[in-house]
């Protein structure tokens, strides 16, 4: 199985940047079409953008679109996540997520394998 592993989080003030990284171990991360994810507390996990095993294909949701964009590059078993223009309601625990399922999903109960997750807060 895969281990994932985010990192790139921290306090940003409102309008700011920040890029996530997920590095993965164990396995290739080729096999994996990839999500990010979110969760702010008292909320229930929150799907934000997908990309597919090749990088040809991603999926945004209407919270992250025109803001957040995700990358990969499988030669570095990493996937990225690009957050511009971050408001304080983006403030959460941000996670990485792999499926090795063929059918594309943004249901995070069909993400087989995550990250622990990196905290980004943001500032007004």
């Amino acid at each position: 199985q895969v281990q994932l592993a985010e990192s790139g989080g921290g306090l940003v003030q409102a309008g700011g940047s920040l890029r996530l990284s997920c590095a993965a171990s164990g396995r290739t991360l080729s096999e994996y079409a990839m999500g990010w994810f979110r969760q702010a507390p008292g909320k229930e996990r929150e799907f934000l953008v997908r990309i597919s095993r090749s990088g040809s294909i991603t999926r945004t949701s209407d919270s992250a679109k025109g803001r957040f964009t995700i990358s990969r590059d499988n030669t570095k078993n990493t996937v990225y996540l690009q957050m511009d223009s971050l408001k304080p309601e983006d403030t959460a625990v941000y996670y990485c997520a792999a499926d090795r399922g063929t059918v594309p999903t943004t249901l995070p109960q069909r993400f087989e394998y995550w990250g622990q997750g990196t905290q980004v807060t943001v500032s007004s």
